[in-house]
């Protein structure tokens, strides 16, 4: 990174905007090839590529739609002959898959319009989006944790140890304490996020005072947490009495996230993961810490020239950081799961990795991508049980988008290519988000 602190004005064949110059590490001429991808990973991963990026997964999700389907493959045996039949095969497949996945996580024309006709209900109708934003909720917090320590020059790998740890410090408190309705909810939300703040801490300290990367000691903390959680499940007062296998007690009702109409699974928690986004929009853009977190993440050296303690920000922002993964992990065992088991907090963290990535490491943009996930895993349930397609395809979809985020930047990085044209066209895409 540049020790430069002076400002200079960009030059016009450059189009990043002053929130990107003051948020993106920065990597001079002579930057190693690591530090270069990540400068370019930012600069290149506008609007425009992280929707062409979804459109080329698509497309190779579809090829692999047809590729795992034996019937399609053997009418391809005699392409030359007849290719209505190949064609029309792949078509209804692919066609009839990418509906499903809609129908699963948006809604069903048939139910919506039963609805609307009178003749169907209402739940059933909204039944899709529900579980689209009941998957969404977790990752919006996790993401954030990612987006928002990134910004600080930061790479929080650790969300997934600090969700675990958020789960374990959420259900504890719902079932210990038996405090009052909204009372102990409230409690129990804010014990998720002190258990994950707390995990996060631990990385922070590190780096500010002994200078110990905190990807190494995330990835560490990561198992640590898990490796906790499976022995305090089985731990007298923890243990569901009525139980042998791994899982604790239930968590009281009055602690649980309150769902919105009955059958649907929608909760609370996704009205607080958009309030809990504009806080962190607030923080990043309105706020001294959120200047502070800036100009350490943009070039250390100079912030601390200018008076900013670098040891102080790493060390609040690991703690913010931690506290939002933890409140993903509360949120998703006080929304949905009640309990705590070994796989209590699923991928989350590791999910919440792609989510800041595919959202630009913004708060409002996180959010779109954490509903974009939660949109795939609904629809991915739809589509394995309607079409047959595996739910793992969902998880290559992903993968994809992320990979073609990412090869624009990993091209400019070896060859040192400016991305002037595709920054000022995702910079005006993006303008006032």
């Amino acid at each position: 990174m540049s020790s430069d602190p002076s400002v200079e004005a960009p030059r016009e064949d450059e189009a990043a905007s002053p929130d990107d110059a003051a948020a993106a590490p920065t990597a001079g001429p002579g930057g190693s090839l690591a530090s270069n991808f990540l400068h370019n990973l930012w600069s290149a991963n506008t609007v425009v590529v992280t929707i062409w990026s979804i459109v080329l997964a698509m497309v190779i999700g579809a090829v692999l739609i047809v590729v795992s389907d034996s019937d399609v493959l053997a009418m391809f045996g005699y392409f030359t002959a007849r290719p209505s039949d190949a064609l029309t095969g792949s078509w209804d497949l692919i066609s009839g898959a990418y509906a499903d996945l809609f129908k699963g996580a948006v809604f069903d024309p048939a139910t919506m319009s039963a609805w609307l006709h009178g003749t169907g209900s209402w739940r059933a109708a909204f039944a899709p989006i529900s579980e689209t934003l009941t998957y969404a909720a977790p990752l919006v917090f996790t993401g954030l944790s990612v987006a928002l320590a990134f910004r600080g020059g930061l790479f929080n790998i650790g969300g997934q140890g600090q969700a675990v740890i958020g789960t374990i410090t959420g259900a504890v408190a719902g079932f210990a304490f038996g405090l009052p309705v909204v009372l102990n909810l409230v409690v129990a939300l804010i014990c998720g996020a002190l258990g994950g703040a707390l995990w996060g801490f631990i990385p922070g300290i590190l780096k500010a005072r002994t200078g110990a990367h905190e990807v190494i000691v995330t990835i560490m903390l990561n198992n640590t947490a898990a490796l906790f959680l499976t022995w305090l499940i089985l731990q007298d007062g923890v243990q569901d009495p009525k139980r042998t296998d791994a899982i604790s007690k239930t968590v009281a009702e009055s602690a649980q996230l309150p769902s919105f109409g009955g059958a649907l699974r929608v909760n609370l928690g996704i009205v607080l993961a958009v309030a809990v986004t504009a806080g962190v929009a607030w923080l990043l853009n309105r706020s001294s810490f959120g200047f502070e977190l800036r100009a350490v993440g943009a070039n250390p050296a100079a912030a601390r020239t200018a008076g900013i303690s670098v040891a102080r920000t790493y060390t609040l922002l690991m703690v913010v950081a931690g506290g939002l993964a933890g409140l993903g992990g509360a949120t998703q065992v006080l929304g949905t799961a009640y309990a705590l088991t070994p796989a209590v907090a699923g991928n989350i963290g590791f999910d919440g990795l792609l989510v800041a990535l595919l959202g630009r490491n913004r708060p409002w943009g996180t959010l779109l991508a954490a509903i974009l996930f939660g949109a795939l895993r609904a629809g991915g349930n739809r589509m394995q049980s309607f079409s047959g397609i595996s739910l793992e395809l969902v998880t290559v979809l992903q993968a994809l988008i992320v990979i073609f985020i990412a090869a624009p930047a990993l091209v400019k990085a070896i060859f040192q290519l400016r991305a002037a044209r595709t920054a000022r066209i995702g910079a005006t895409m993006t303008k006032g988000w």
